[in-house]
This record gives structure tokens, C-alpha cells and sequence, in this order.
């Protein structure tokens, strides 16, 4: 254990990332792996909230629509945003959740196609992105037709009657990568438009939408980007596609808000897939998490992530190979997003166990430990005793407990 406590120490010292840790809250002891679900507070963002409640709210009022800029938000963050992910400043816009994101970007794709009538996925796609799909079905009558299919099937699947494709760019569960340009070149033969969920991308890899000619793409404020909780989402549409009609109408996405016509005007570019009036708190939190990342170096962060990722694995294999834990997560590190996953049969216990030693990661069913690595404020040390604590709970069962079998319902 010298050697290695050694080696993560000198890791650590030499991290050029090391300073942003001093930046989130973190209690002494704690060993956050859950920034993949939830990141971590910026220290920036409590004071920044209170003074969008007691100055702009409190004092300004109503004025803090124009003086405080709260209308731009959406355009002036989404340009944040696009930085980020290979997109002009224009083409992304911050609103709503993910989910109701997805419904305005696979209905846009969709008018974009009106001889074609399936929108397609992979079986193992996140819920929601599923369960949209089913829902636009039912919306449009059943002119769209919600598939899904294995996903070794999914670019075999596309053809003359697929108008969209729907796809996740980094796992949820496994972490695995999907090339972008390759599949969206794939789509792109076939004359599929293409949106991609990146909401395990956004700040954990590097990503280029107009590189890789992405048509839409959706994503979450509240995981890699440290929006705080239920955050809001993004959304991208490229310039091309601009003139896509949105099927949710609010008065946001009006051509004039506050000339209160009577008939639906969409604004021009992505400011009409804006619908209701903006969250100012969510919007505040959001970007103060993206204007920390923006001053990270994505590149640096791909780098550490993958070290991270291959030390835990490292250490998984001498510490807790003999525990059934069987690697969920592709191996290959260029395959894998900002996350490790482990199978067990008794994987929700552990999780909960390790919680009770302070430390956080998650679990997705039916057997599945997640663990995020987030570069800004994890360390190579942090690693080495997260897995120690886990080795810790199997050699003495501690996670064999009543209590630790009862699932919650967040798990």
C-alpha cells in the first residue's frame, strides 16, 4: 500500500486540475463518485444565488428582467454551453429538462422528414429517451412509429422509412462511447437525421456536434456541468435546421414575447425552442457550473478521467477480484465516458454500505455499482480508498443488513 499511496500522492501534486477542487463544497473525509448523476456544489453558486434572490429579485424586481439580464439567460448560457461541445454561439439554448428537450428536438427532426414515419433507438437507451418516443407516438396518432432495437442492430436498422434517430452518446449504465461522426455519417446515407443525447458527454469528454454534423442534440445541466439539482437542460439545433417548426409553442419561442399577438410567430434561429418563461434560480446555478468548466481544459480533463478510470480498475482487480465483481464498463479506456460500472448480485447493499463510510456513488438496476469521475474535484488518492472501503465492506459482509436491502426510491 506504500507504493501506491505514494504514487497517487505524486499524481495529485502534480494534477493540473488540483486547484478547481478548493472550488466545490466538500465535506472533510467525504469520496464523491456521483458526479455523474449529481455534481458537486460550486462554492460560487451559493453566493450567486443569493444575490439573484435578495438583490435582482429582492431589490429590482420586476426590473431584473432587462437589468439583470434574466431574459437573455437562455442564449447568453447556451452560448456557454456550445463552447463546450464543438457548436457556434446561436445554435444552443438552455431550457427546460432533458425529457421535454427530447420532445422538441425528435418532433423538429421529425416535420424535417414528413415521408418518413419511424424514429429510431437501441433497447438499452436511457428510459426517458424511450419513453419520449413512445409518447410523440401517441401524440402524433400513430403517424410516428416509436422502434427500438438491439444496439449491435441500429445502423443496420436504418433505412427509407426511419426519419430520426435517437441516440445516447455515453451509456448510462456502462459508459460507452459511441462515435459520433461515424454514426451520424451512417445516419446521414440514409437520409436519417439524427439527435444525440449528451448528457453524459457534457463536460466529461470532449465533444464536437459540428464536426461530427449532429443534427439535434440534447443534454442535462446537473451532472459533469454542476447545474445543482433538476437543472436546466440544453438544447442544440444546428444553423441548418432553423427553420424546423417547433411543436411545443410558448410565448418564449414567440418572434415578439411582448407584443402579445394573437397568432404563433416562431423566433428566428434556436430561440424558438424556447416555450415558457425562464427558470432565473435554475439558470443562475447553471451557469456558474458552466463558467467554471468553460476555465477547465477539456483535453486535461479527458486525460485525468482516464487515468482515474484505469486506476480504479487497477485497483478493483488487486483489491476486490475475489468478490464476484465483474466490469460493466468497456475496459478499453477511448471506449468509455467519465464512469466505472460494476456488476454484482449484491451491488444496491454495497452501494448503501459505502455510503454509510462515506462514500457516494450509485446504483442502476438490476445490479449495477456506478461510480462517477468527475477531474475537478476527485483525486487519484480518493480512488485508492474508495476501493480500499469497498474491500473493506466485502471482507466483513457489512453490506449483508436488513436495512441495506429495502430500495428507496432513488436509488
Amino acid at each position: 500500500m506504500k507504493e501506491i499511496l505514494a504514487e497517487v500522492a505524486d499524481l495529485d501534486a502534480r494534477d493540473p486540475l488540483a486547484p478547481f477542487r478548493d472550488e466545490f463544497r466538500l465535506r472533510d473525509g467525504l469520496i464523491y463518485v456521483d458526479g455523474n448523476s449529481l455534481g458537486a456544489l460550486p462554492k460560487a453558486t451559493a453566493a450567486r444565488l443569493a444575490a439573484t434572490v435578495t438583490e435582482e429579485w429582492g431589490e429590482g424586481l420586476i426590473t431584473s428582467w432587462l437589468g439583470a439580464d434574466w431574459v437573455g439567460a437562455p442564449q447568453r448560457i447556451g452560448n456557454k454551453i456550445a463552447a463546450l461541445l464543438g457548436a457556434k454561439a446561436g445554435e444552443v439554448i438552455a431550457a427546460d429538462s432533458t425529457s421535454v428537450n427530447i420532445f422538441k428536438a425528435v418532433t423538429a427532426a421529425a416535420s424535417l422528414r414528413p415521408d418518413r414515419a419511424v424514429i429510431l433507438s437501441e433497447t438499452t437507451n436511457f428510459p426517458t429517451d424511450v419513453y419520449m418516443m413512445q409518447g410523440i407516438e401517441a401524440f402524433s396518432g400513430g403517424r410516428l412509429k416509436s422502434v427500438t432495437v438491439d444496439p449491435a442492430d441500429v445502423l443496420g436498422r436504418l433505412d427509407e422509412d426511419v426519419a430520426v434517430l435517437l441516440l445516447t452518446q455515453v451509456h448510462y449504465k456502462s459508459g460507452l462511447i459511441r462515435d459520433m461522426a461515424e454514426v451520424t455519417r451512417r445516419a446521414h446515407e440514409k437520409g436519417v437525421l439524427i439527435v444525440w443525447d449528451l448528457s453524459h458527454s457534457a463536460g466529461a469528454i470532449e465533444v464536437d456536434l459540428n464536426g461530427a454534423k449532429a443534427d439535434f442534440a440534447v443534454g442535462c445541466g446537473y451532472k459533469f456541468l454542476n447545474g445543482g439539482p433538476g437543472a436546466p437542460a440544453f438544447l442544440f439545433a444546428a444553423e441548418r435546421h432553423h427553420d424546423a417548426m417547433p411543436v411545443l409553442s410558448g410565448w418564449f419561442g414567440h418572434a415578439s414575447p411582448f407584443t402579445f399577438e394573437e397568432d404563433y410567430r416562431a423566433a428566428a434561429g434556436v430561440t424558438r425552442f424556447l416555450c415558457g418563461t425562464p427558470p432565473v434560480l435554475g439558470l443562475t446555478a447553471l451557469e456558474c457550473g458552466i463558467d467554471l468548466m468553460a476555465r477547465a481544459d477539456m483535453r486535461e480533463l479527458r486525460k485525468k478521467s482516464v487515468r482515474l478510470g484505469q486506476l480504479f480498475i487497477e485497483r478493483m482487480t488487486a483489491r476486490c477480484g475475489e468478490f464476484g465483481f465483474e466490469l460493466a464498463s468497456p475496459a478499453d479506456p477511448e471506449l468509455r465516458g467519465s464512469q466505472i460500472s460494476y456488476a454484482h448480485p449484491h451491488g444496491y447493499e454495497m452501494v448503501q454500505a459505502l455510503k454509510e463510510r462515506g462514500v457516494i456513488g450509485d446504483f442502476r438496476a438490476p445490479d449495477i455499482l456506478r461510480f462517477g469521475l468527475t477531474p475537478l474535484y476527485l483525486r487519484y488518492a480518493d480512488v485508492v480508498e474508495a476501493v480500499e472501503r469497498l474491500r473493506d465492506i466485502c471482507v466483513t459482509r457489512a453490506w449483508d443488513k436488513p436495512e441495506y436491502r429495502v430500495r428507496a426510491a432513488v436509488t
